[in-house]
Parts: structure tokens; sequence; C-alpha cells
């Protein structure tokens, strides 16, 4: 059963990462009648939310953009950088969301980033600990405790990272409208990019619990 399970997971979020790469294509083809690019977009929406001390930034690869709340950047792929296209007001306006989150203090976002230090060792170790879990269960299940203890955690960031990508999605969604940026033909390809992008953190926290889920049952001796 439990393979059934991994088996739609994998299914799904390849089908969504295609979905959103199809997205993203689509939209980008669909220029702002404003002309603004990615970058004109973040420092508006930035400049409009009182936030001046955030810089928006070029980084390399595509889909790469996130908002770095240690450097405080908004660091956006080339391709939504430097264009003047719907999918890169979207994607520019959803990483602001992010910069507007920090700077109101957005519960679930300061959670998640308490979280990082032991979401970052737990992800370095898991893997180790789980295989050495499974091969010392029988003499030493307590290894396997602990393995599980960490993915939990992994888990755990999964789900609190939701909330927080929805928000600065509703934020993002609403400032363009207000802000005049996309328009009776723009914001509803706007709002698609956006869920589009939203599935794969869905899918994503749904795959990290149903794998947590097998390795609770390899511990309670309960394996298919």
């Amino acid at each position: 059963m439990i393979w059934i399970i991994f088996g739609i997971t994998a299914l799904a979020s390849w089908l969504v990462q295609m979905n959103l790469k199809s997205k993203f294509t689509k939209y980008s083809k669909i220029p702002l009648a404003s002309g603004m690019t990615g970058r004109d977009v973040a420092l508006k929406m930035l400049h409009d939310n009182g936030i001046f001390d955030v810089q928006v930034t070029s980084t390399p690869g595509q889909l790469t953009d996130h908002y770095n709340p240690l450097t405080k950047t908004v660091n956006l792929s080339e391709g939504v950088y430097h264009s003047n296209s719907v999918a890169a007001a979207a994607v520019a306006a959803h990483e602001c969301g992010h910069a507007v989150q920090h700077a109101t203090a957005y519960a679930p976002l300061t959670m998640r980033s308490r979280l990082v230090p032991i979401v970052s060792f737990a992800s370095n170790w898991v893997q180790w600990v789980l295989l050495a879990g499974i091969v010392l269960l029988e003499s030493f299940p307590q290894v396997l405790t602990i393995g599980v203890a960490l993915f939990a955690t992994t888990t755990l960031f999964s789900f609190i990272t939701l909330p927080v990508e929805i928000n600065a999605s509703s934020r993002a969604l609403a400032w363009l409208n207000s802000a005049g940026i996309t328009n009776y033909s723009t914001h509803e390809p706007a709002k698609d990019a956006l869920k589009s992008a939203a599935y794969t953190y869905v899918v994503a926290a749904l795959g990290s619990l149903a794998t947590l889920i097998y390795y609770v049952m390899i511990l309670l001796g309960r394996r298919d």
C-alpha cells in the first residue's frame, strides 16, 4: 500500500512540475502593458510597502527566485529580473511578498526562519541516520527513532512553508491589482501562475508526510 502512495506522490510531483514550467513558459510570452520588468515590479512593491532596505538582485538559473531574510535581498532569476512579462511580475511580486512578511513579522515566516538551522542539520544527517536505523532496527531501535524524529522536523517545515507561500502569493496578487500592474486581461494569468507554483509546495509536503509514515511503520514493525 505504501508503495502505491509513493508512486502517486511521485507522479503528482512530476505532473505539477511540468504544469508549472508550461504555465511559466506560456505567461512569459504575455507582456505587461506598462512594460515594467521583474526588477521594476519588485522595487515598486517594496517601496509601496515602505521597505527601502531590501535590495533586488539577479541570480543565475531558471525558477531560482527567492527572498533571503538574512541578507535582505530579493533574488530574481535572470528570466524574471529582465523580463516584462506577466509571469515575471507574478514571481517578482511573490518574492517581495516574503519581504513584506519579514517586515511585518508574519508569524508563520518567523516560525519557519527559526526552524531553518534545525532543519538544515536534520537534512544533512537524516538519510544516514535512517539507513543506520533500519540496519540496526533489531538491536538498536533507538537509532531509527532518532531518524524518524529528524525526518519529522523536515516534514513539519514543509507544512509550515505552505501558509507562508500561500500568503505571499495573496499579498502579491492583491498588490498587483491595486497598484495597476495587472489589468483585466493579465490579472488572471498572474493568478494562475502563482496557483501553479503553490501546488509544488502542497505536493512536496504530502510527499514528505507519506515518507514519514513509511518510516514510522518500519519502526512499529508494520512494514508491508
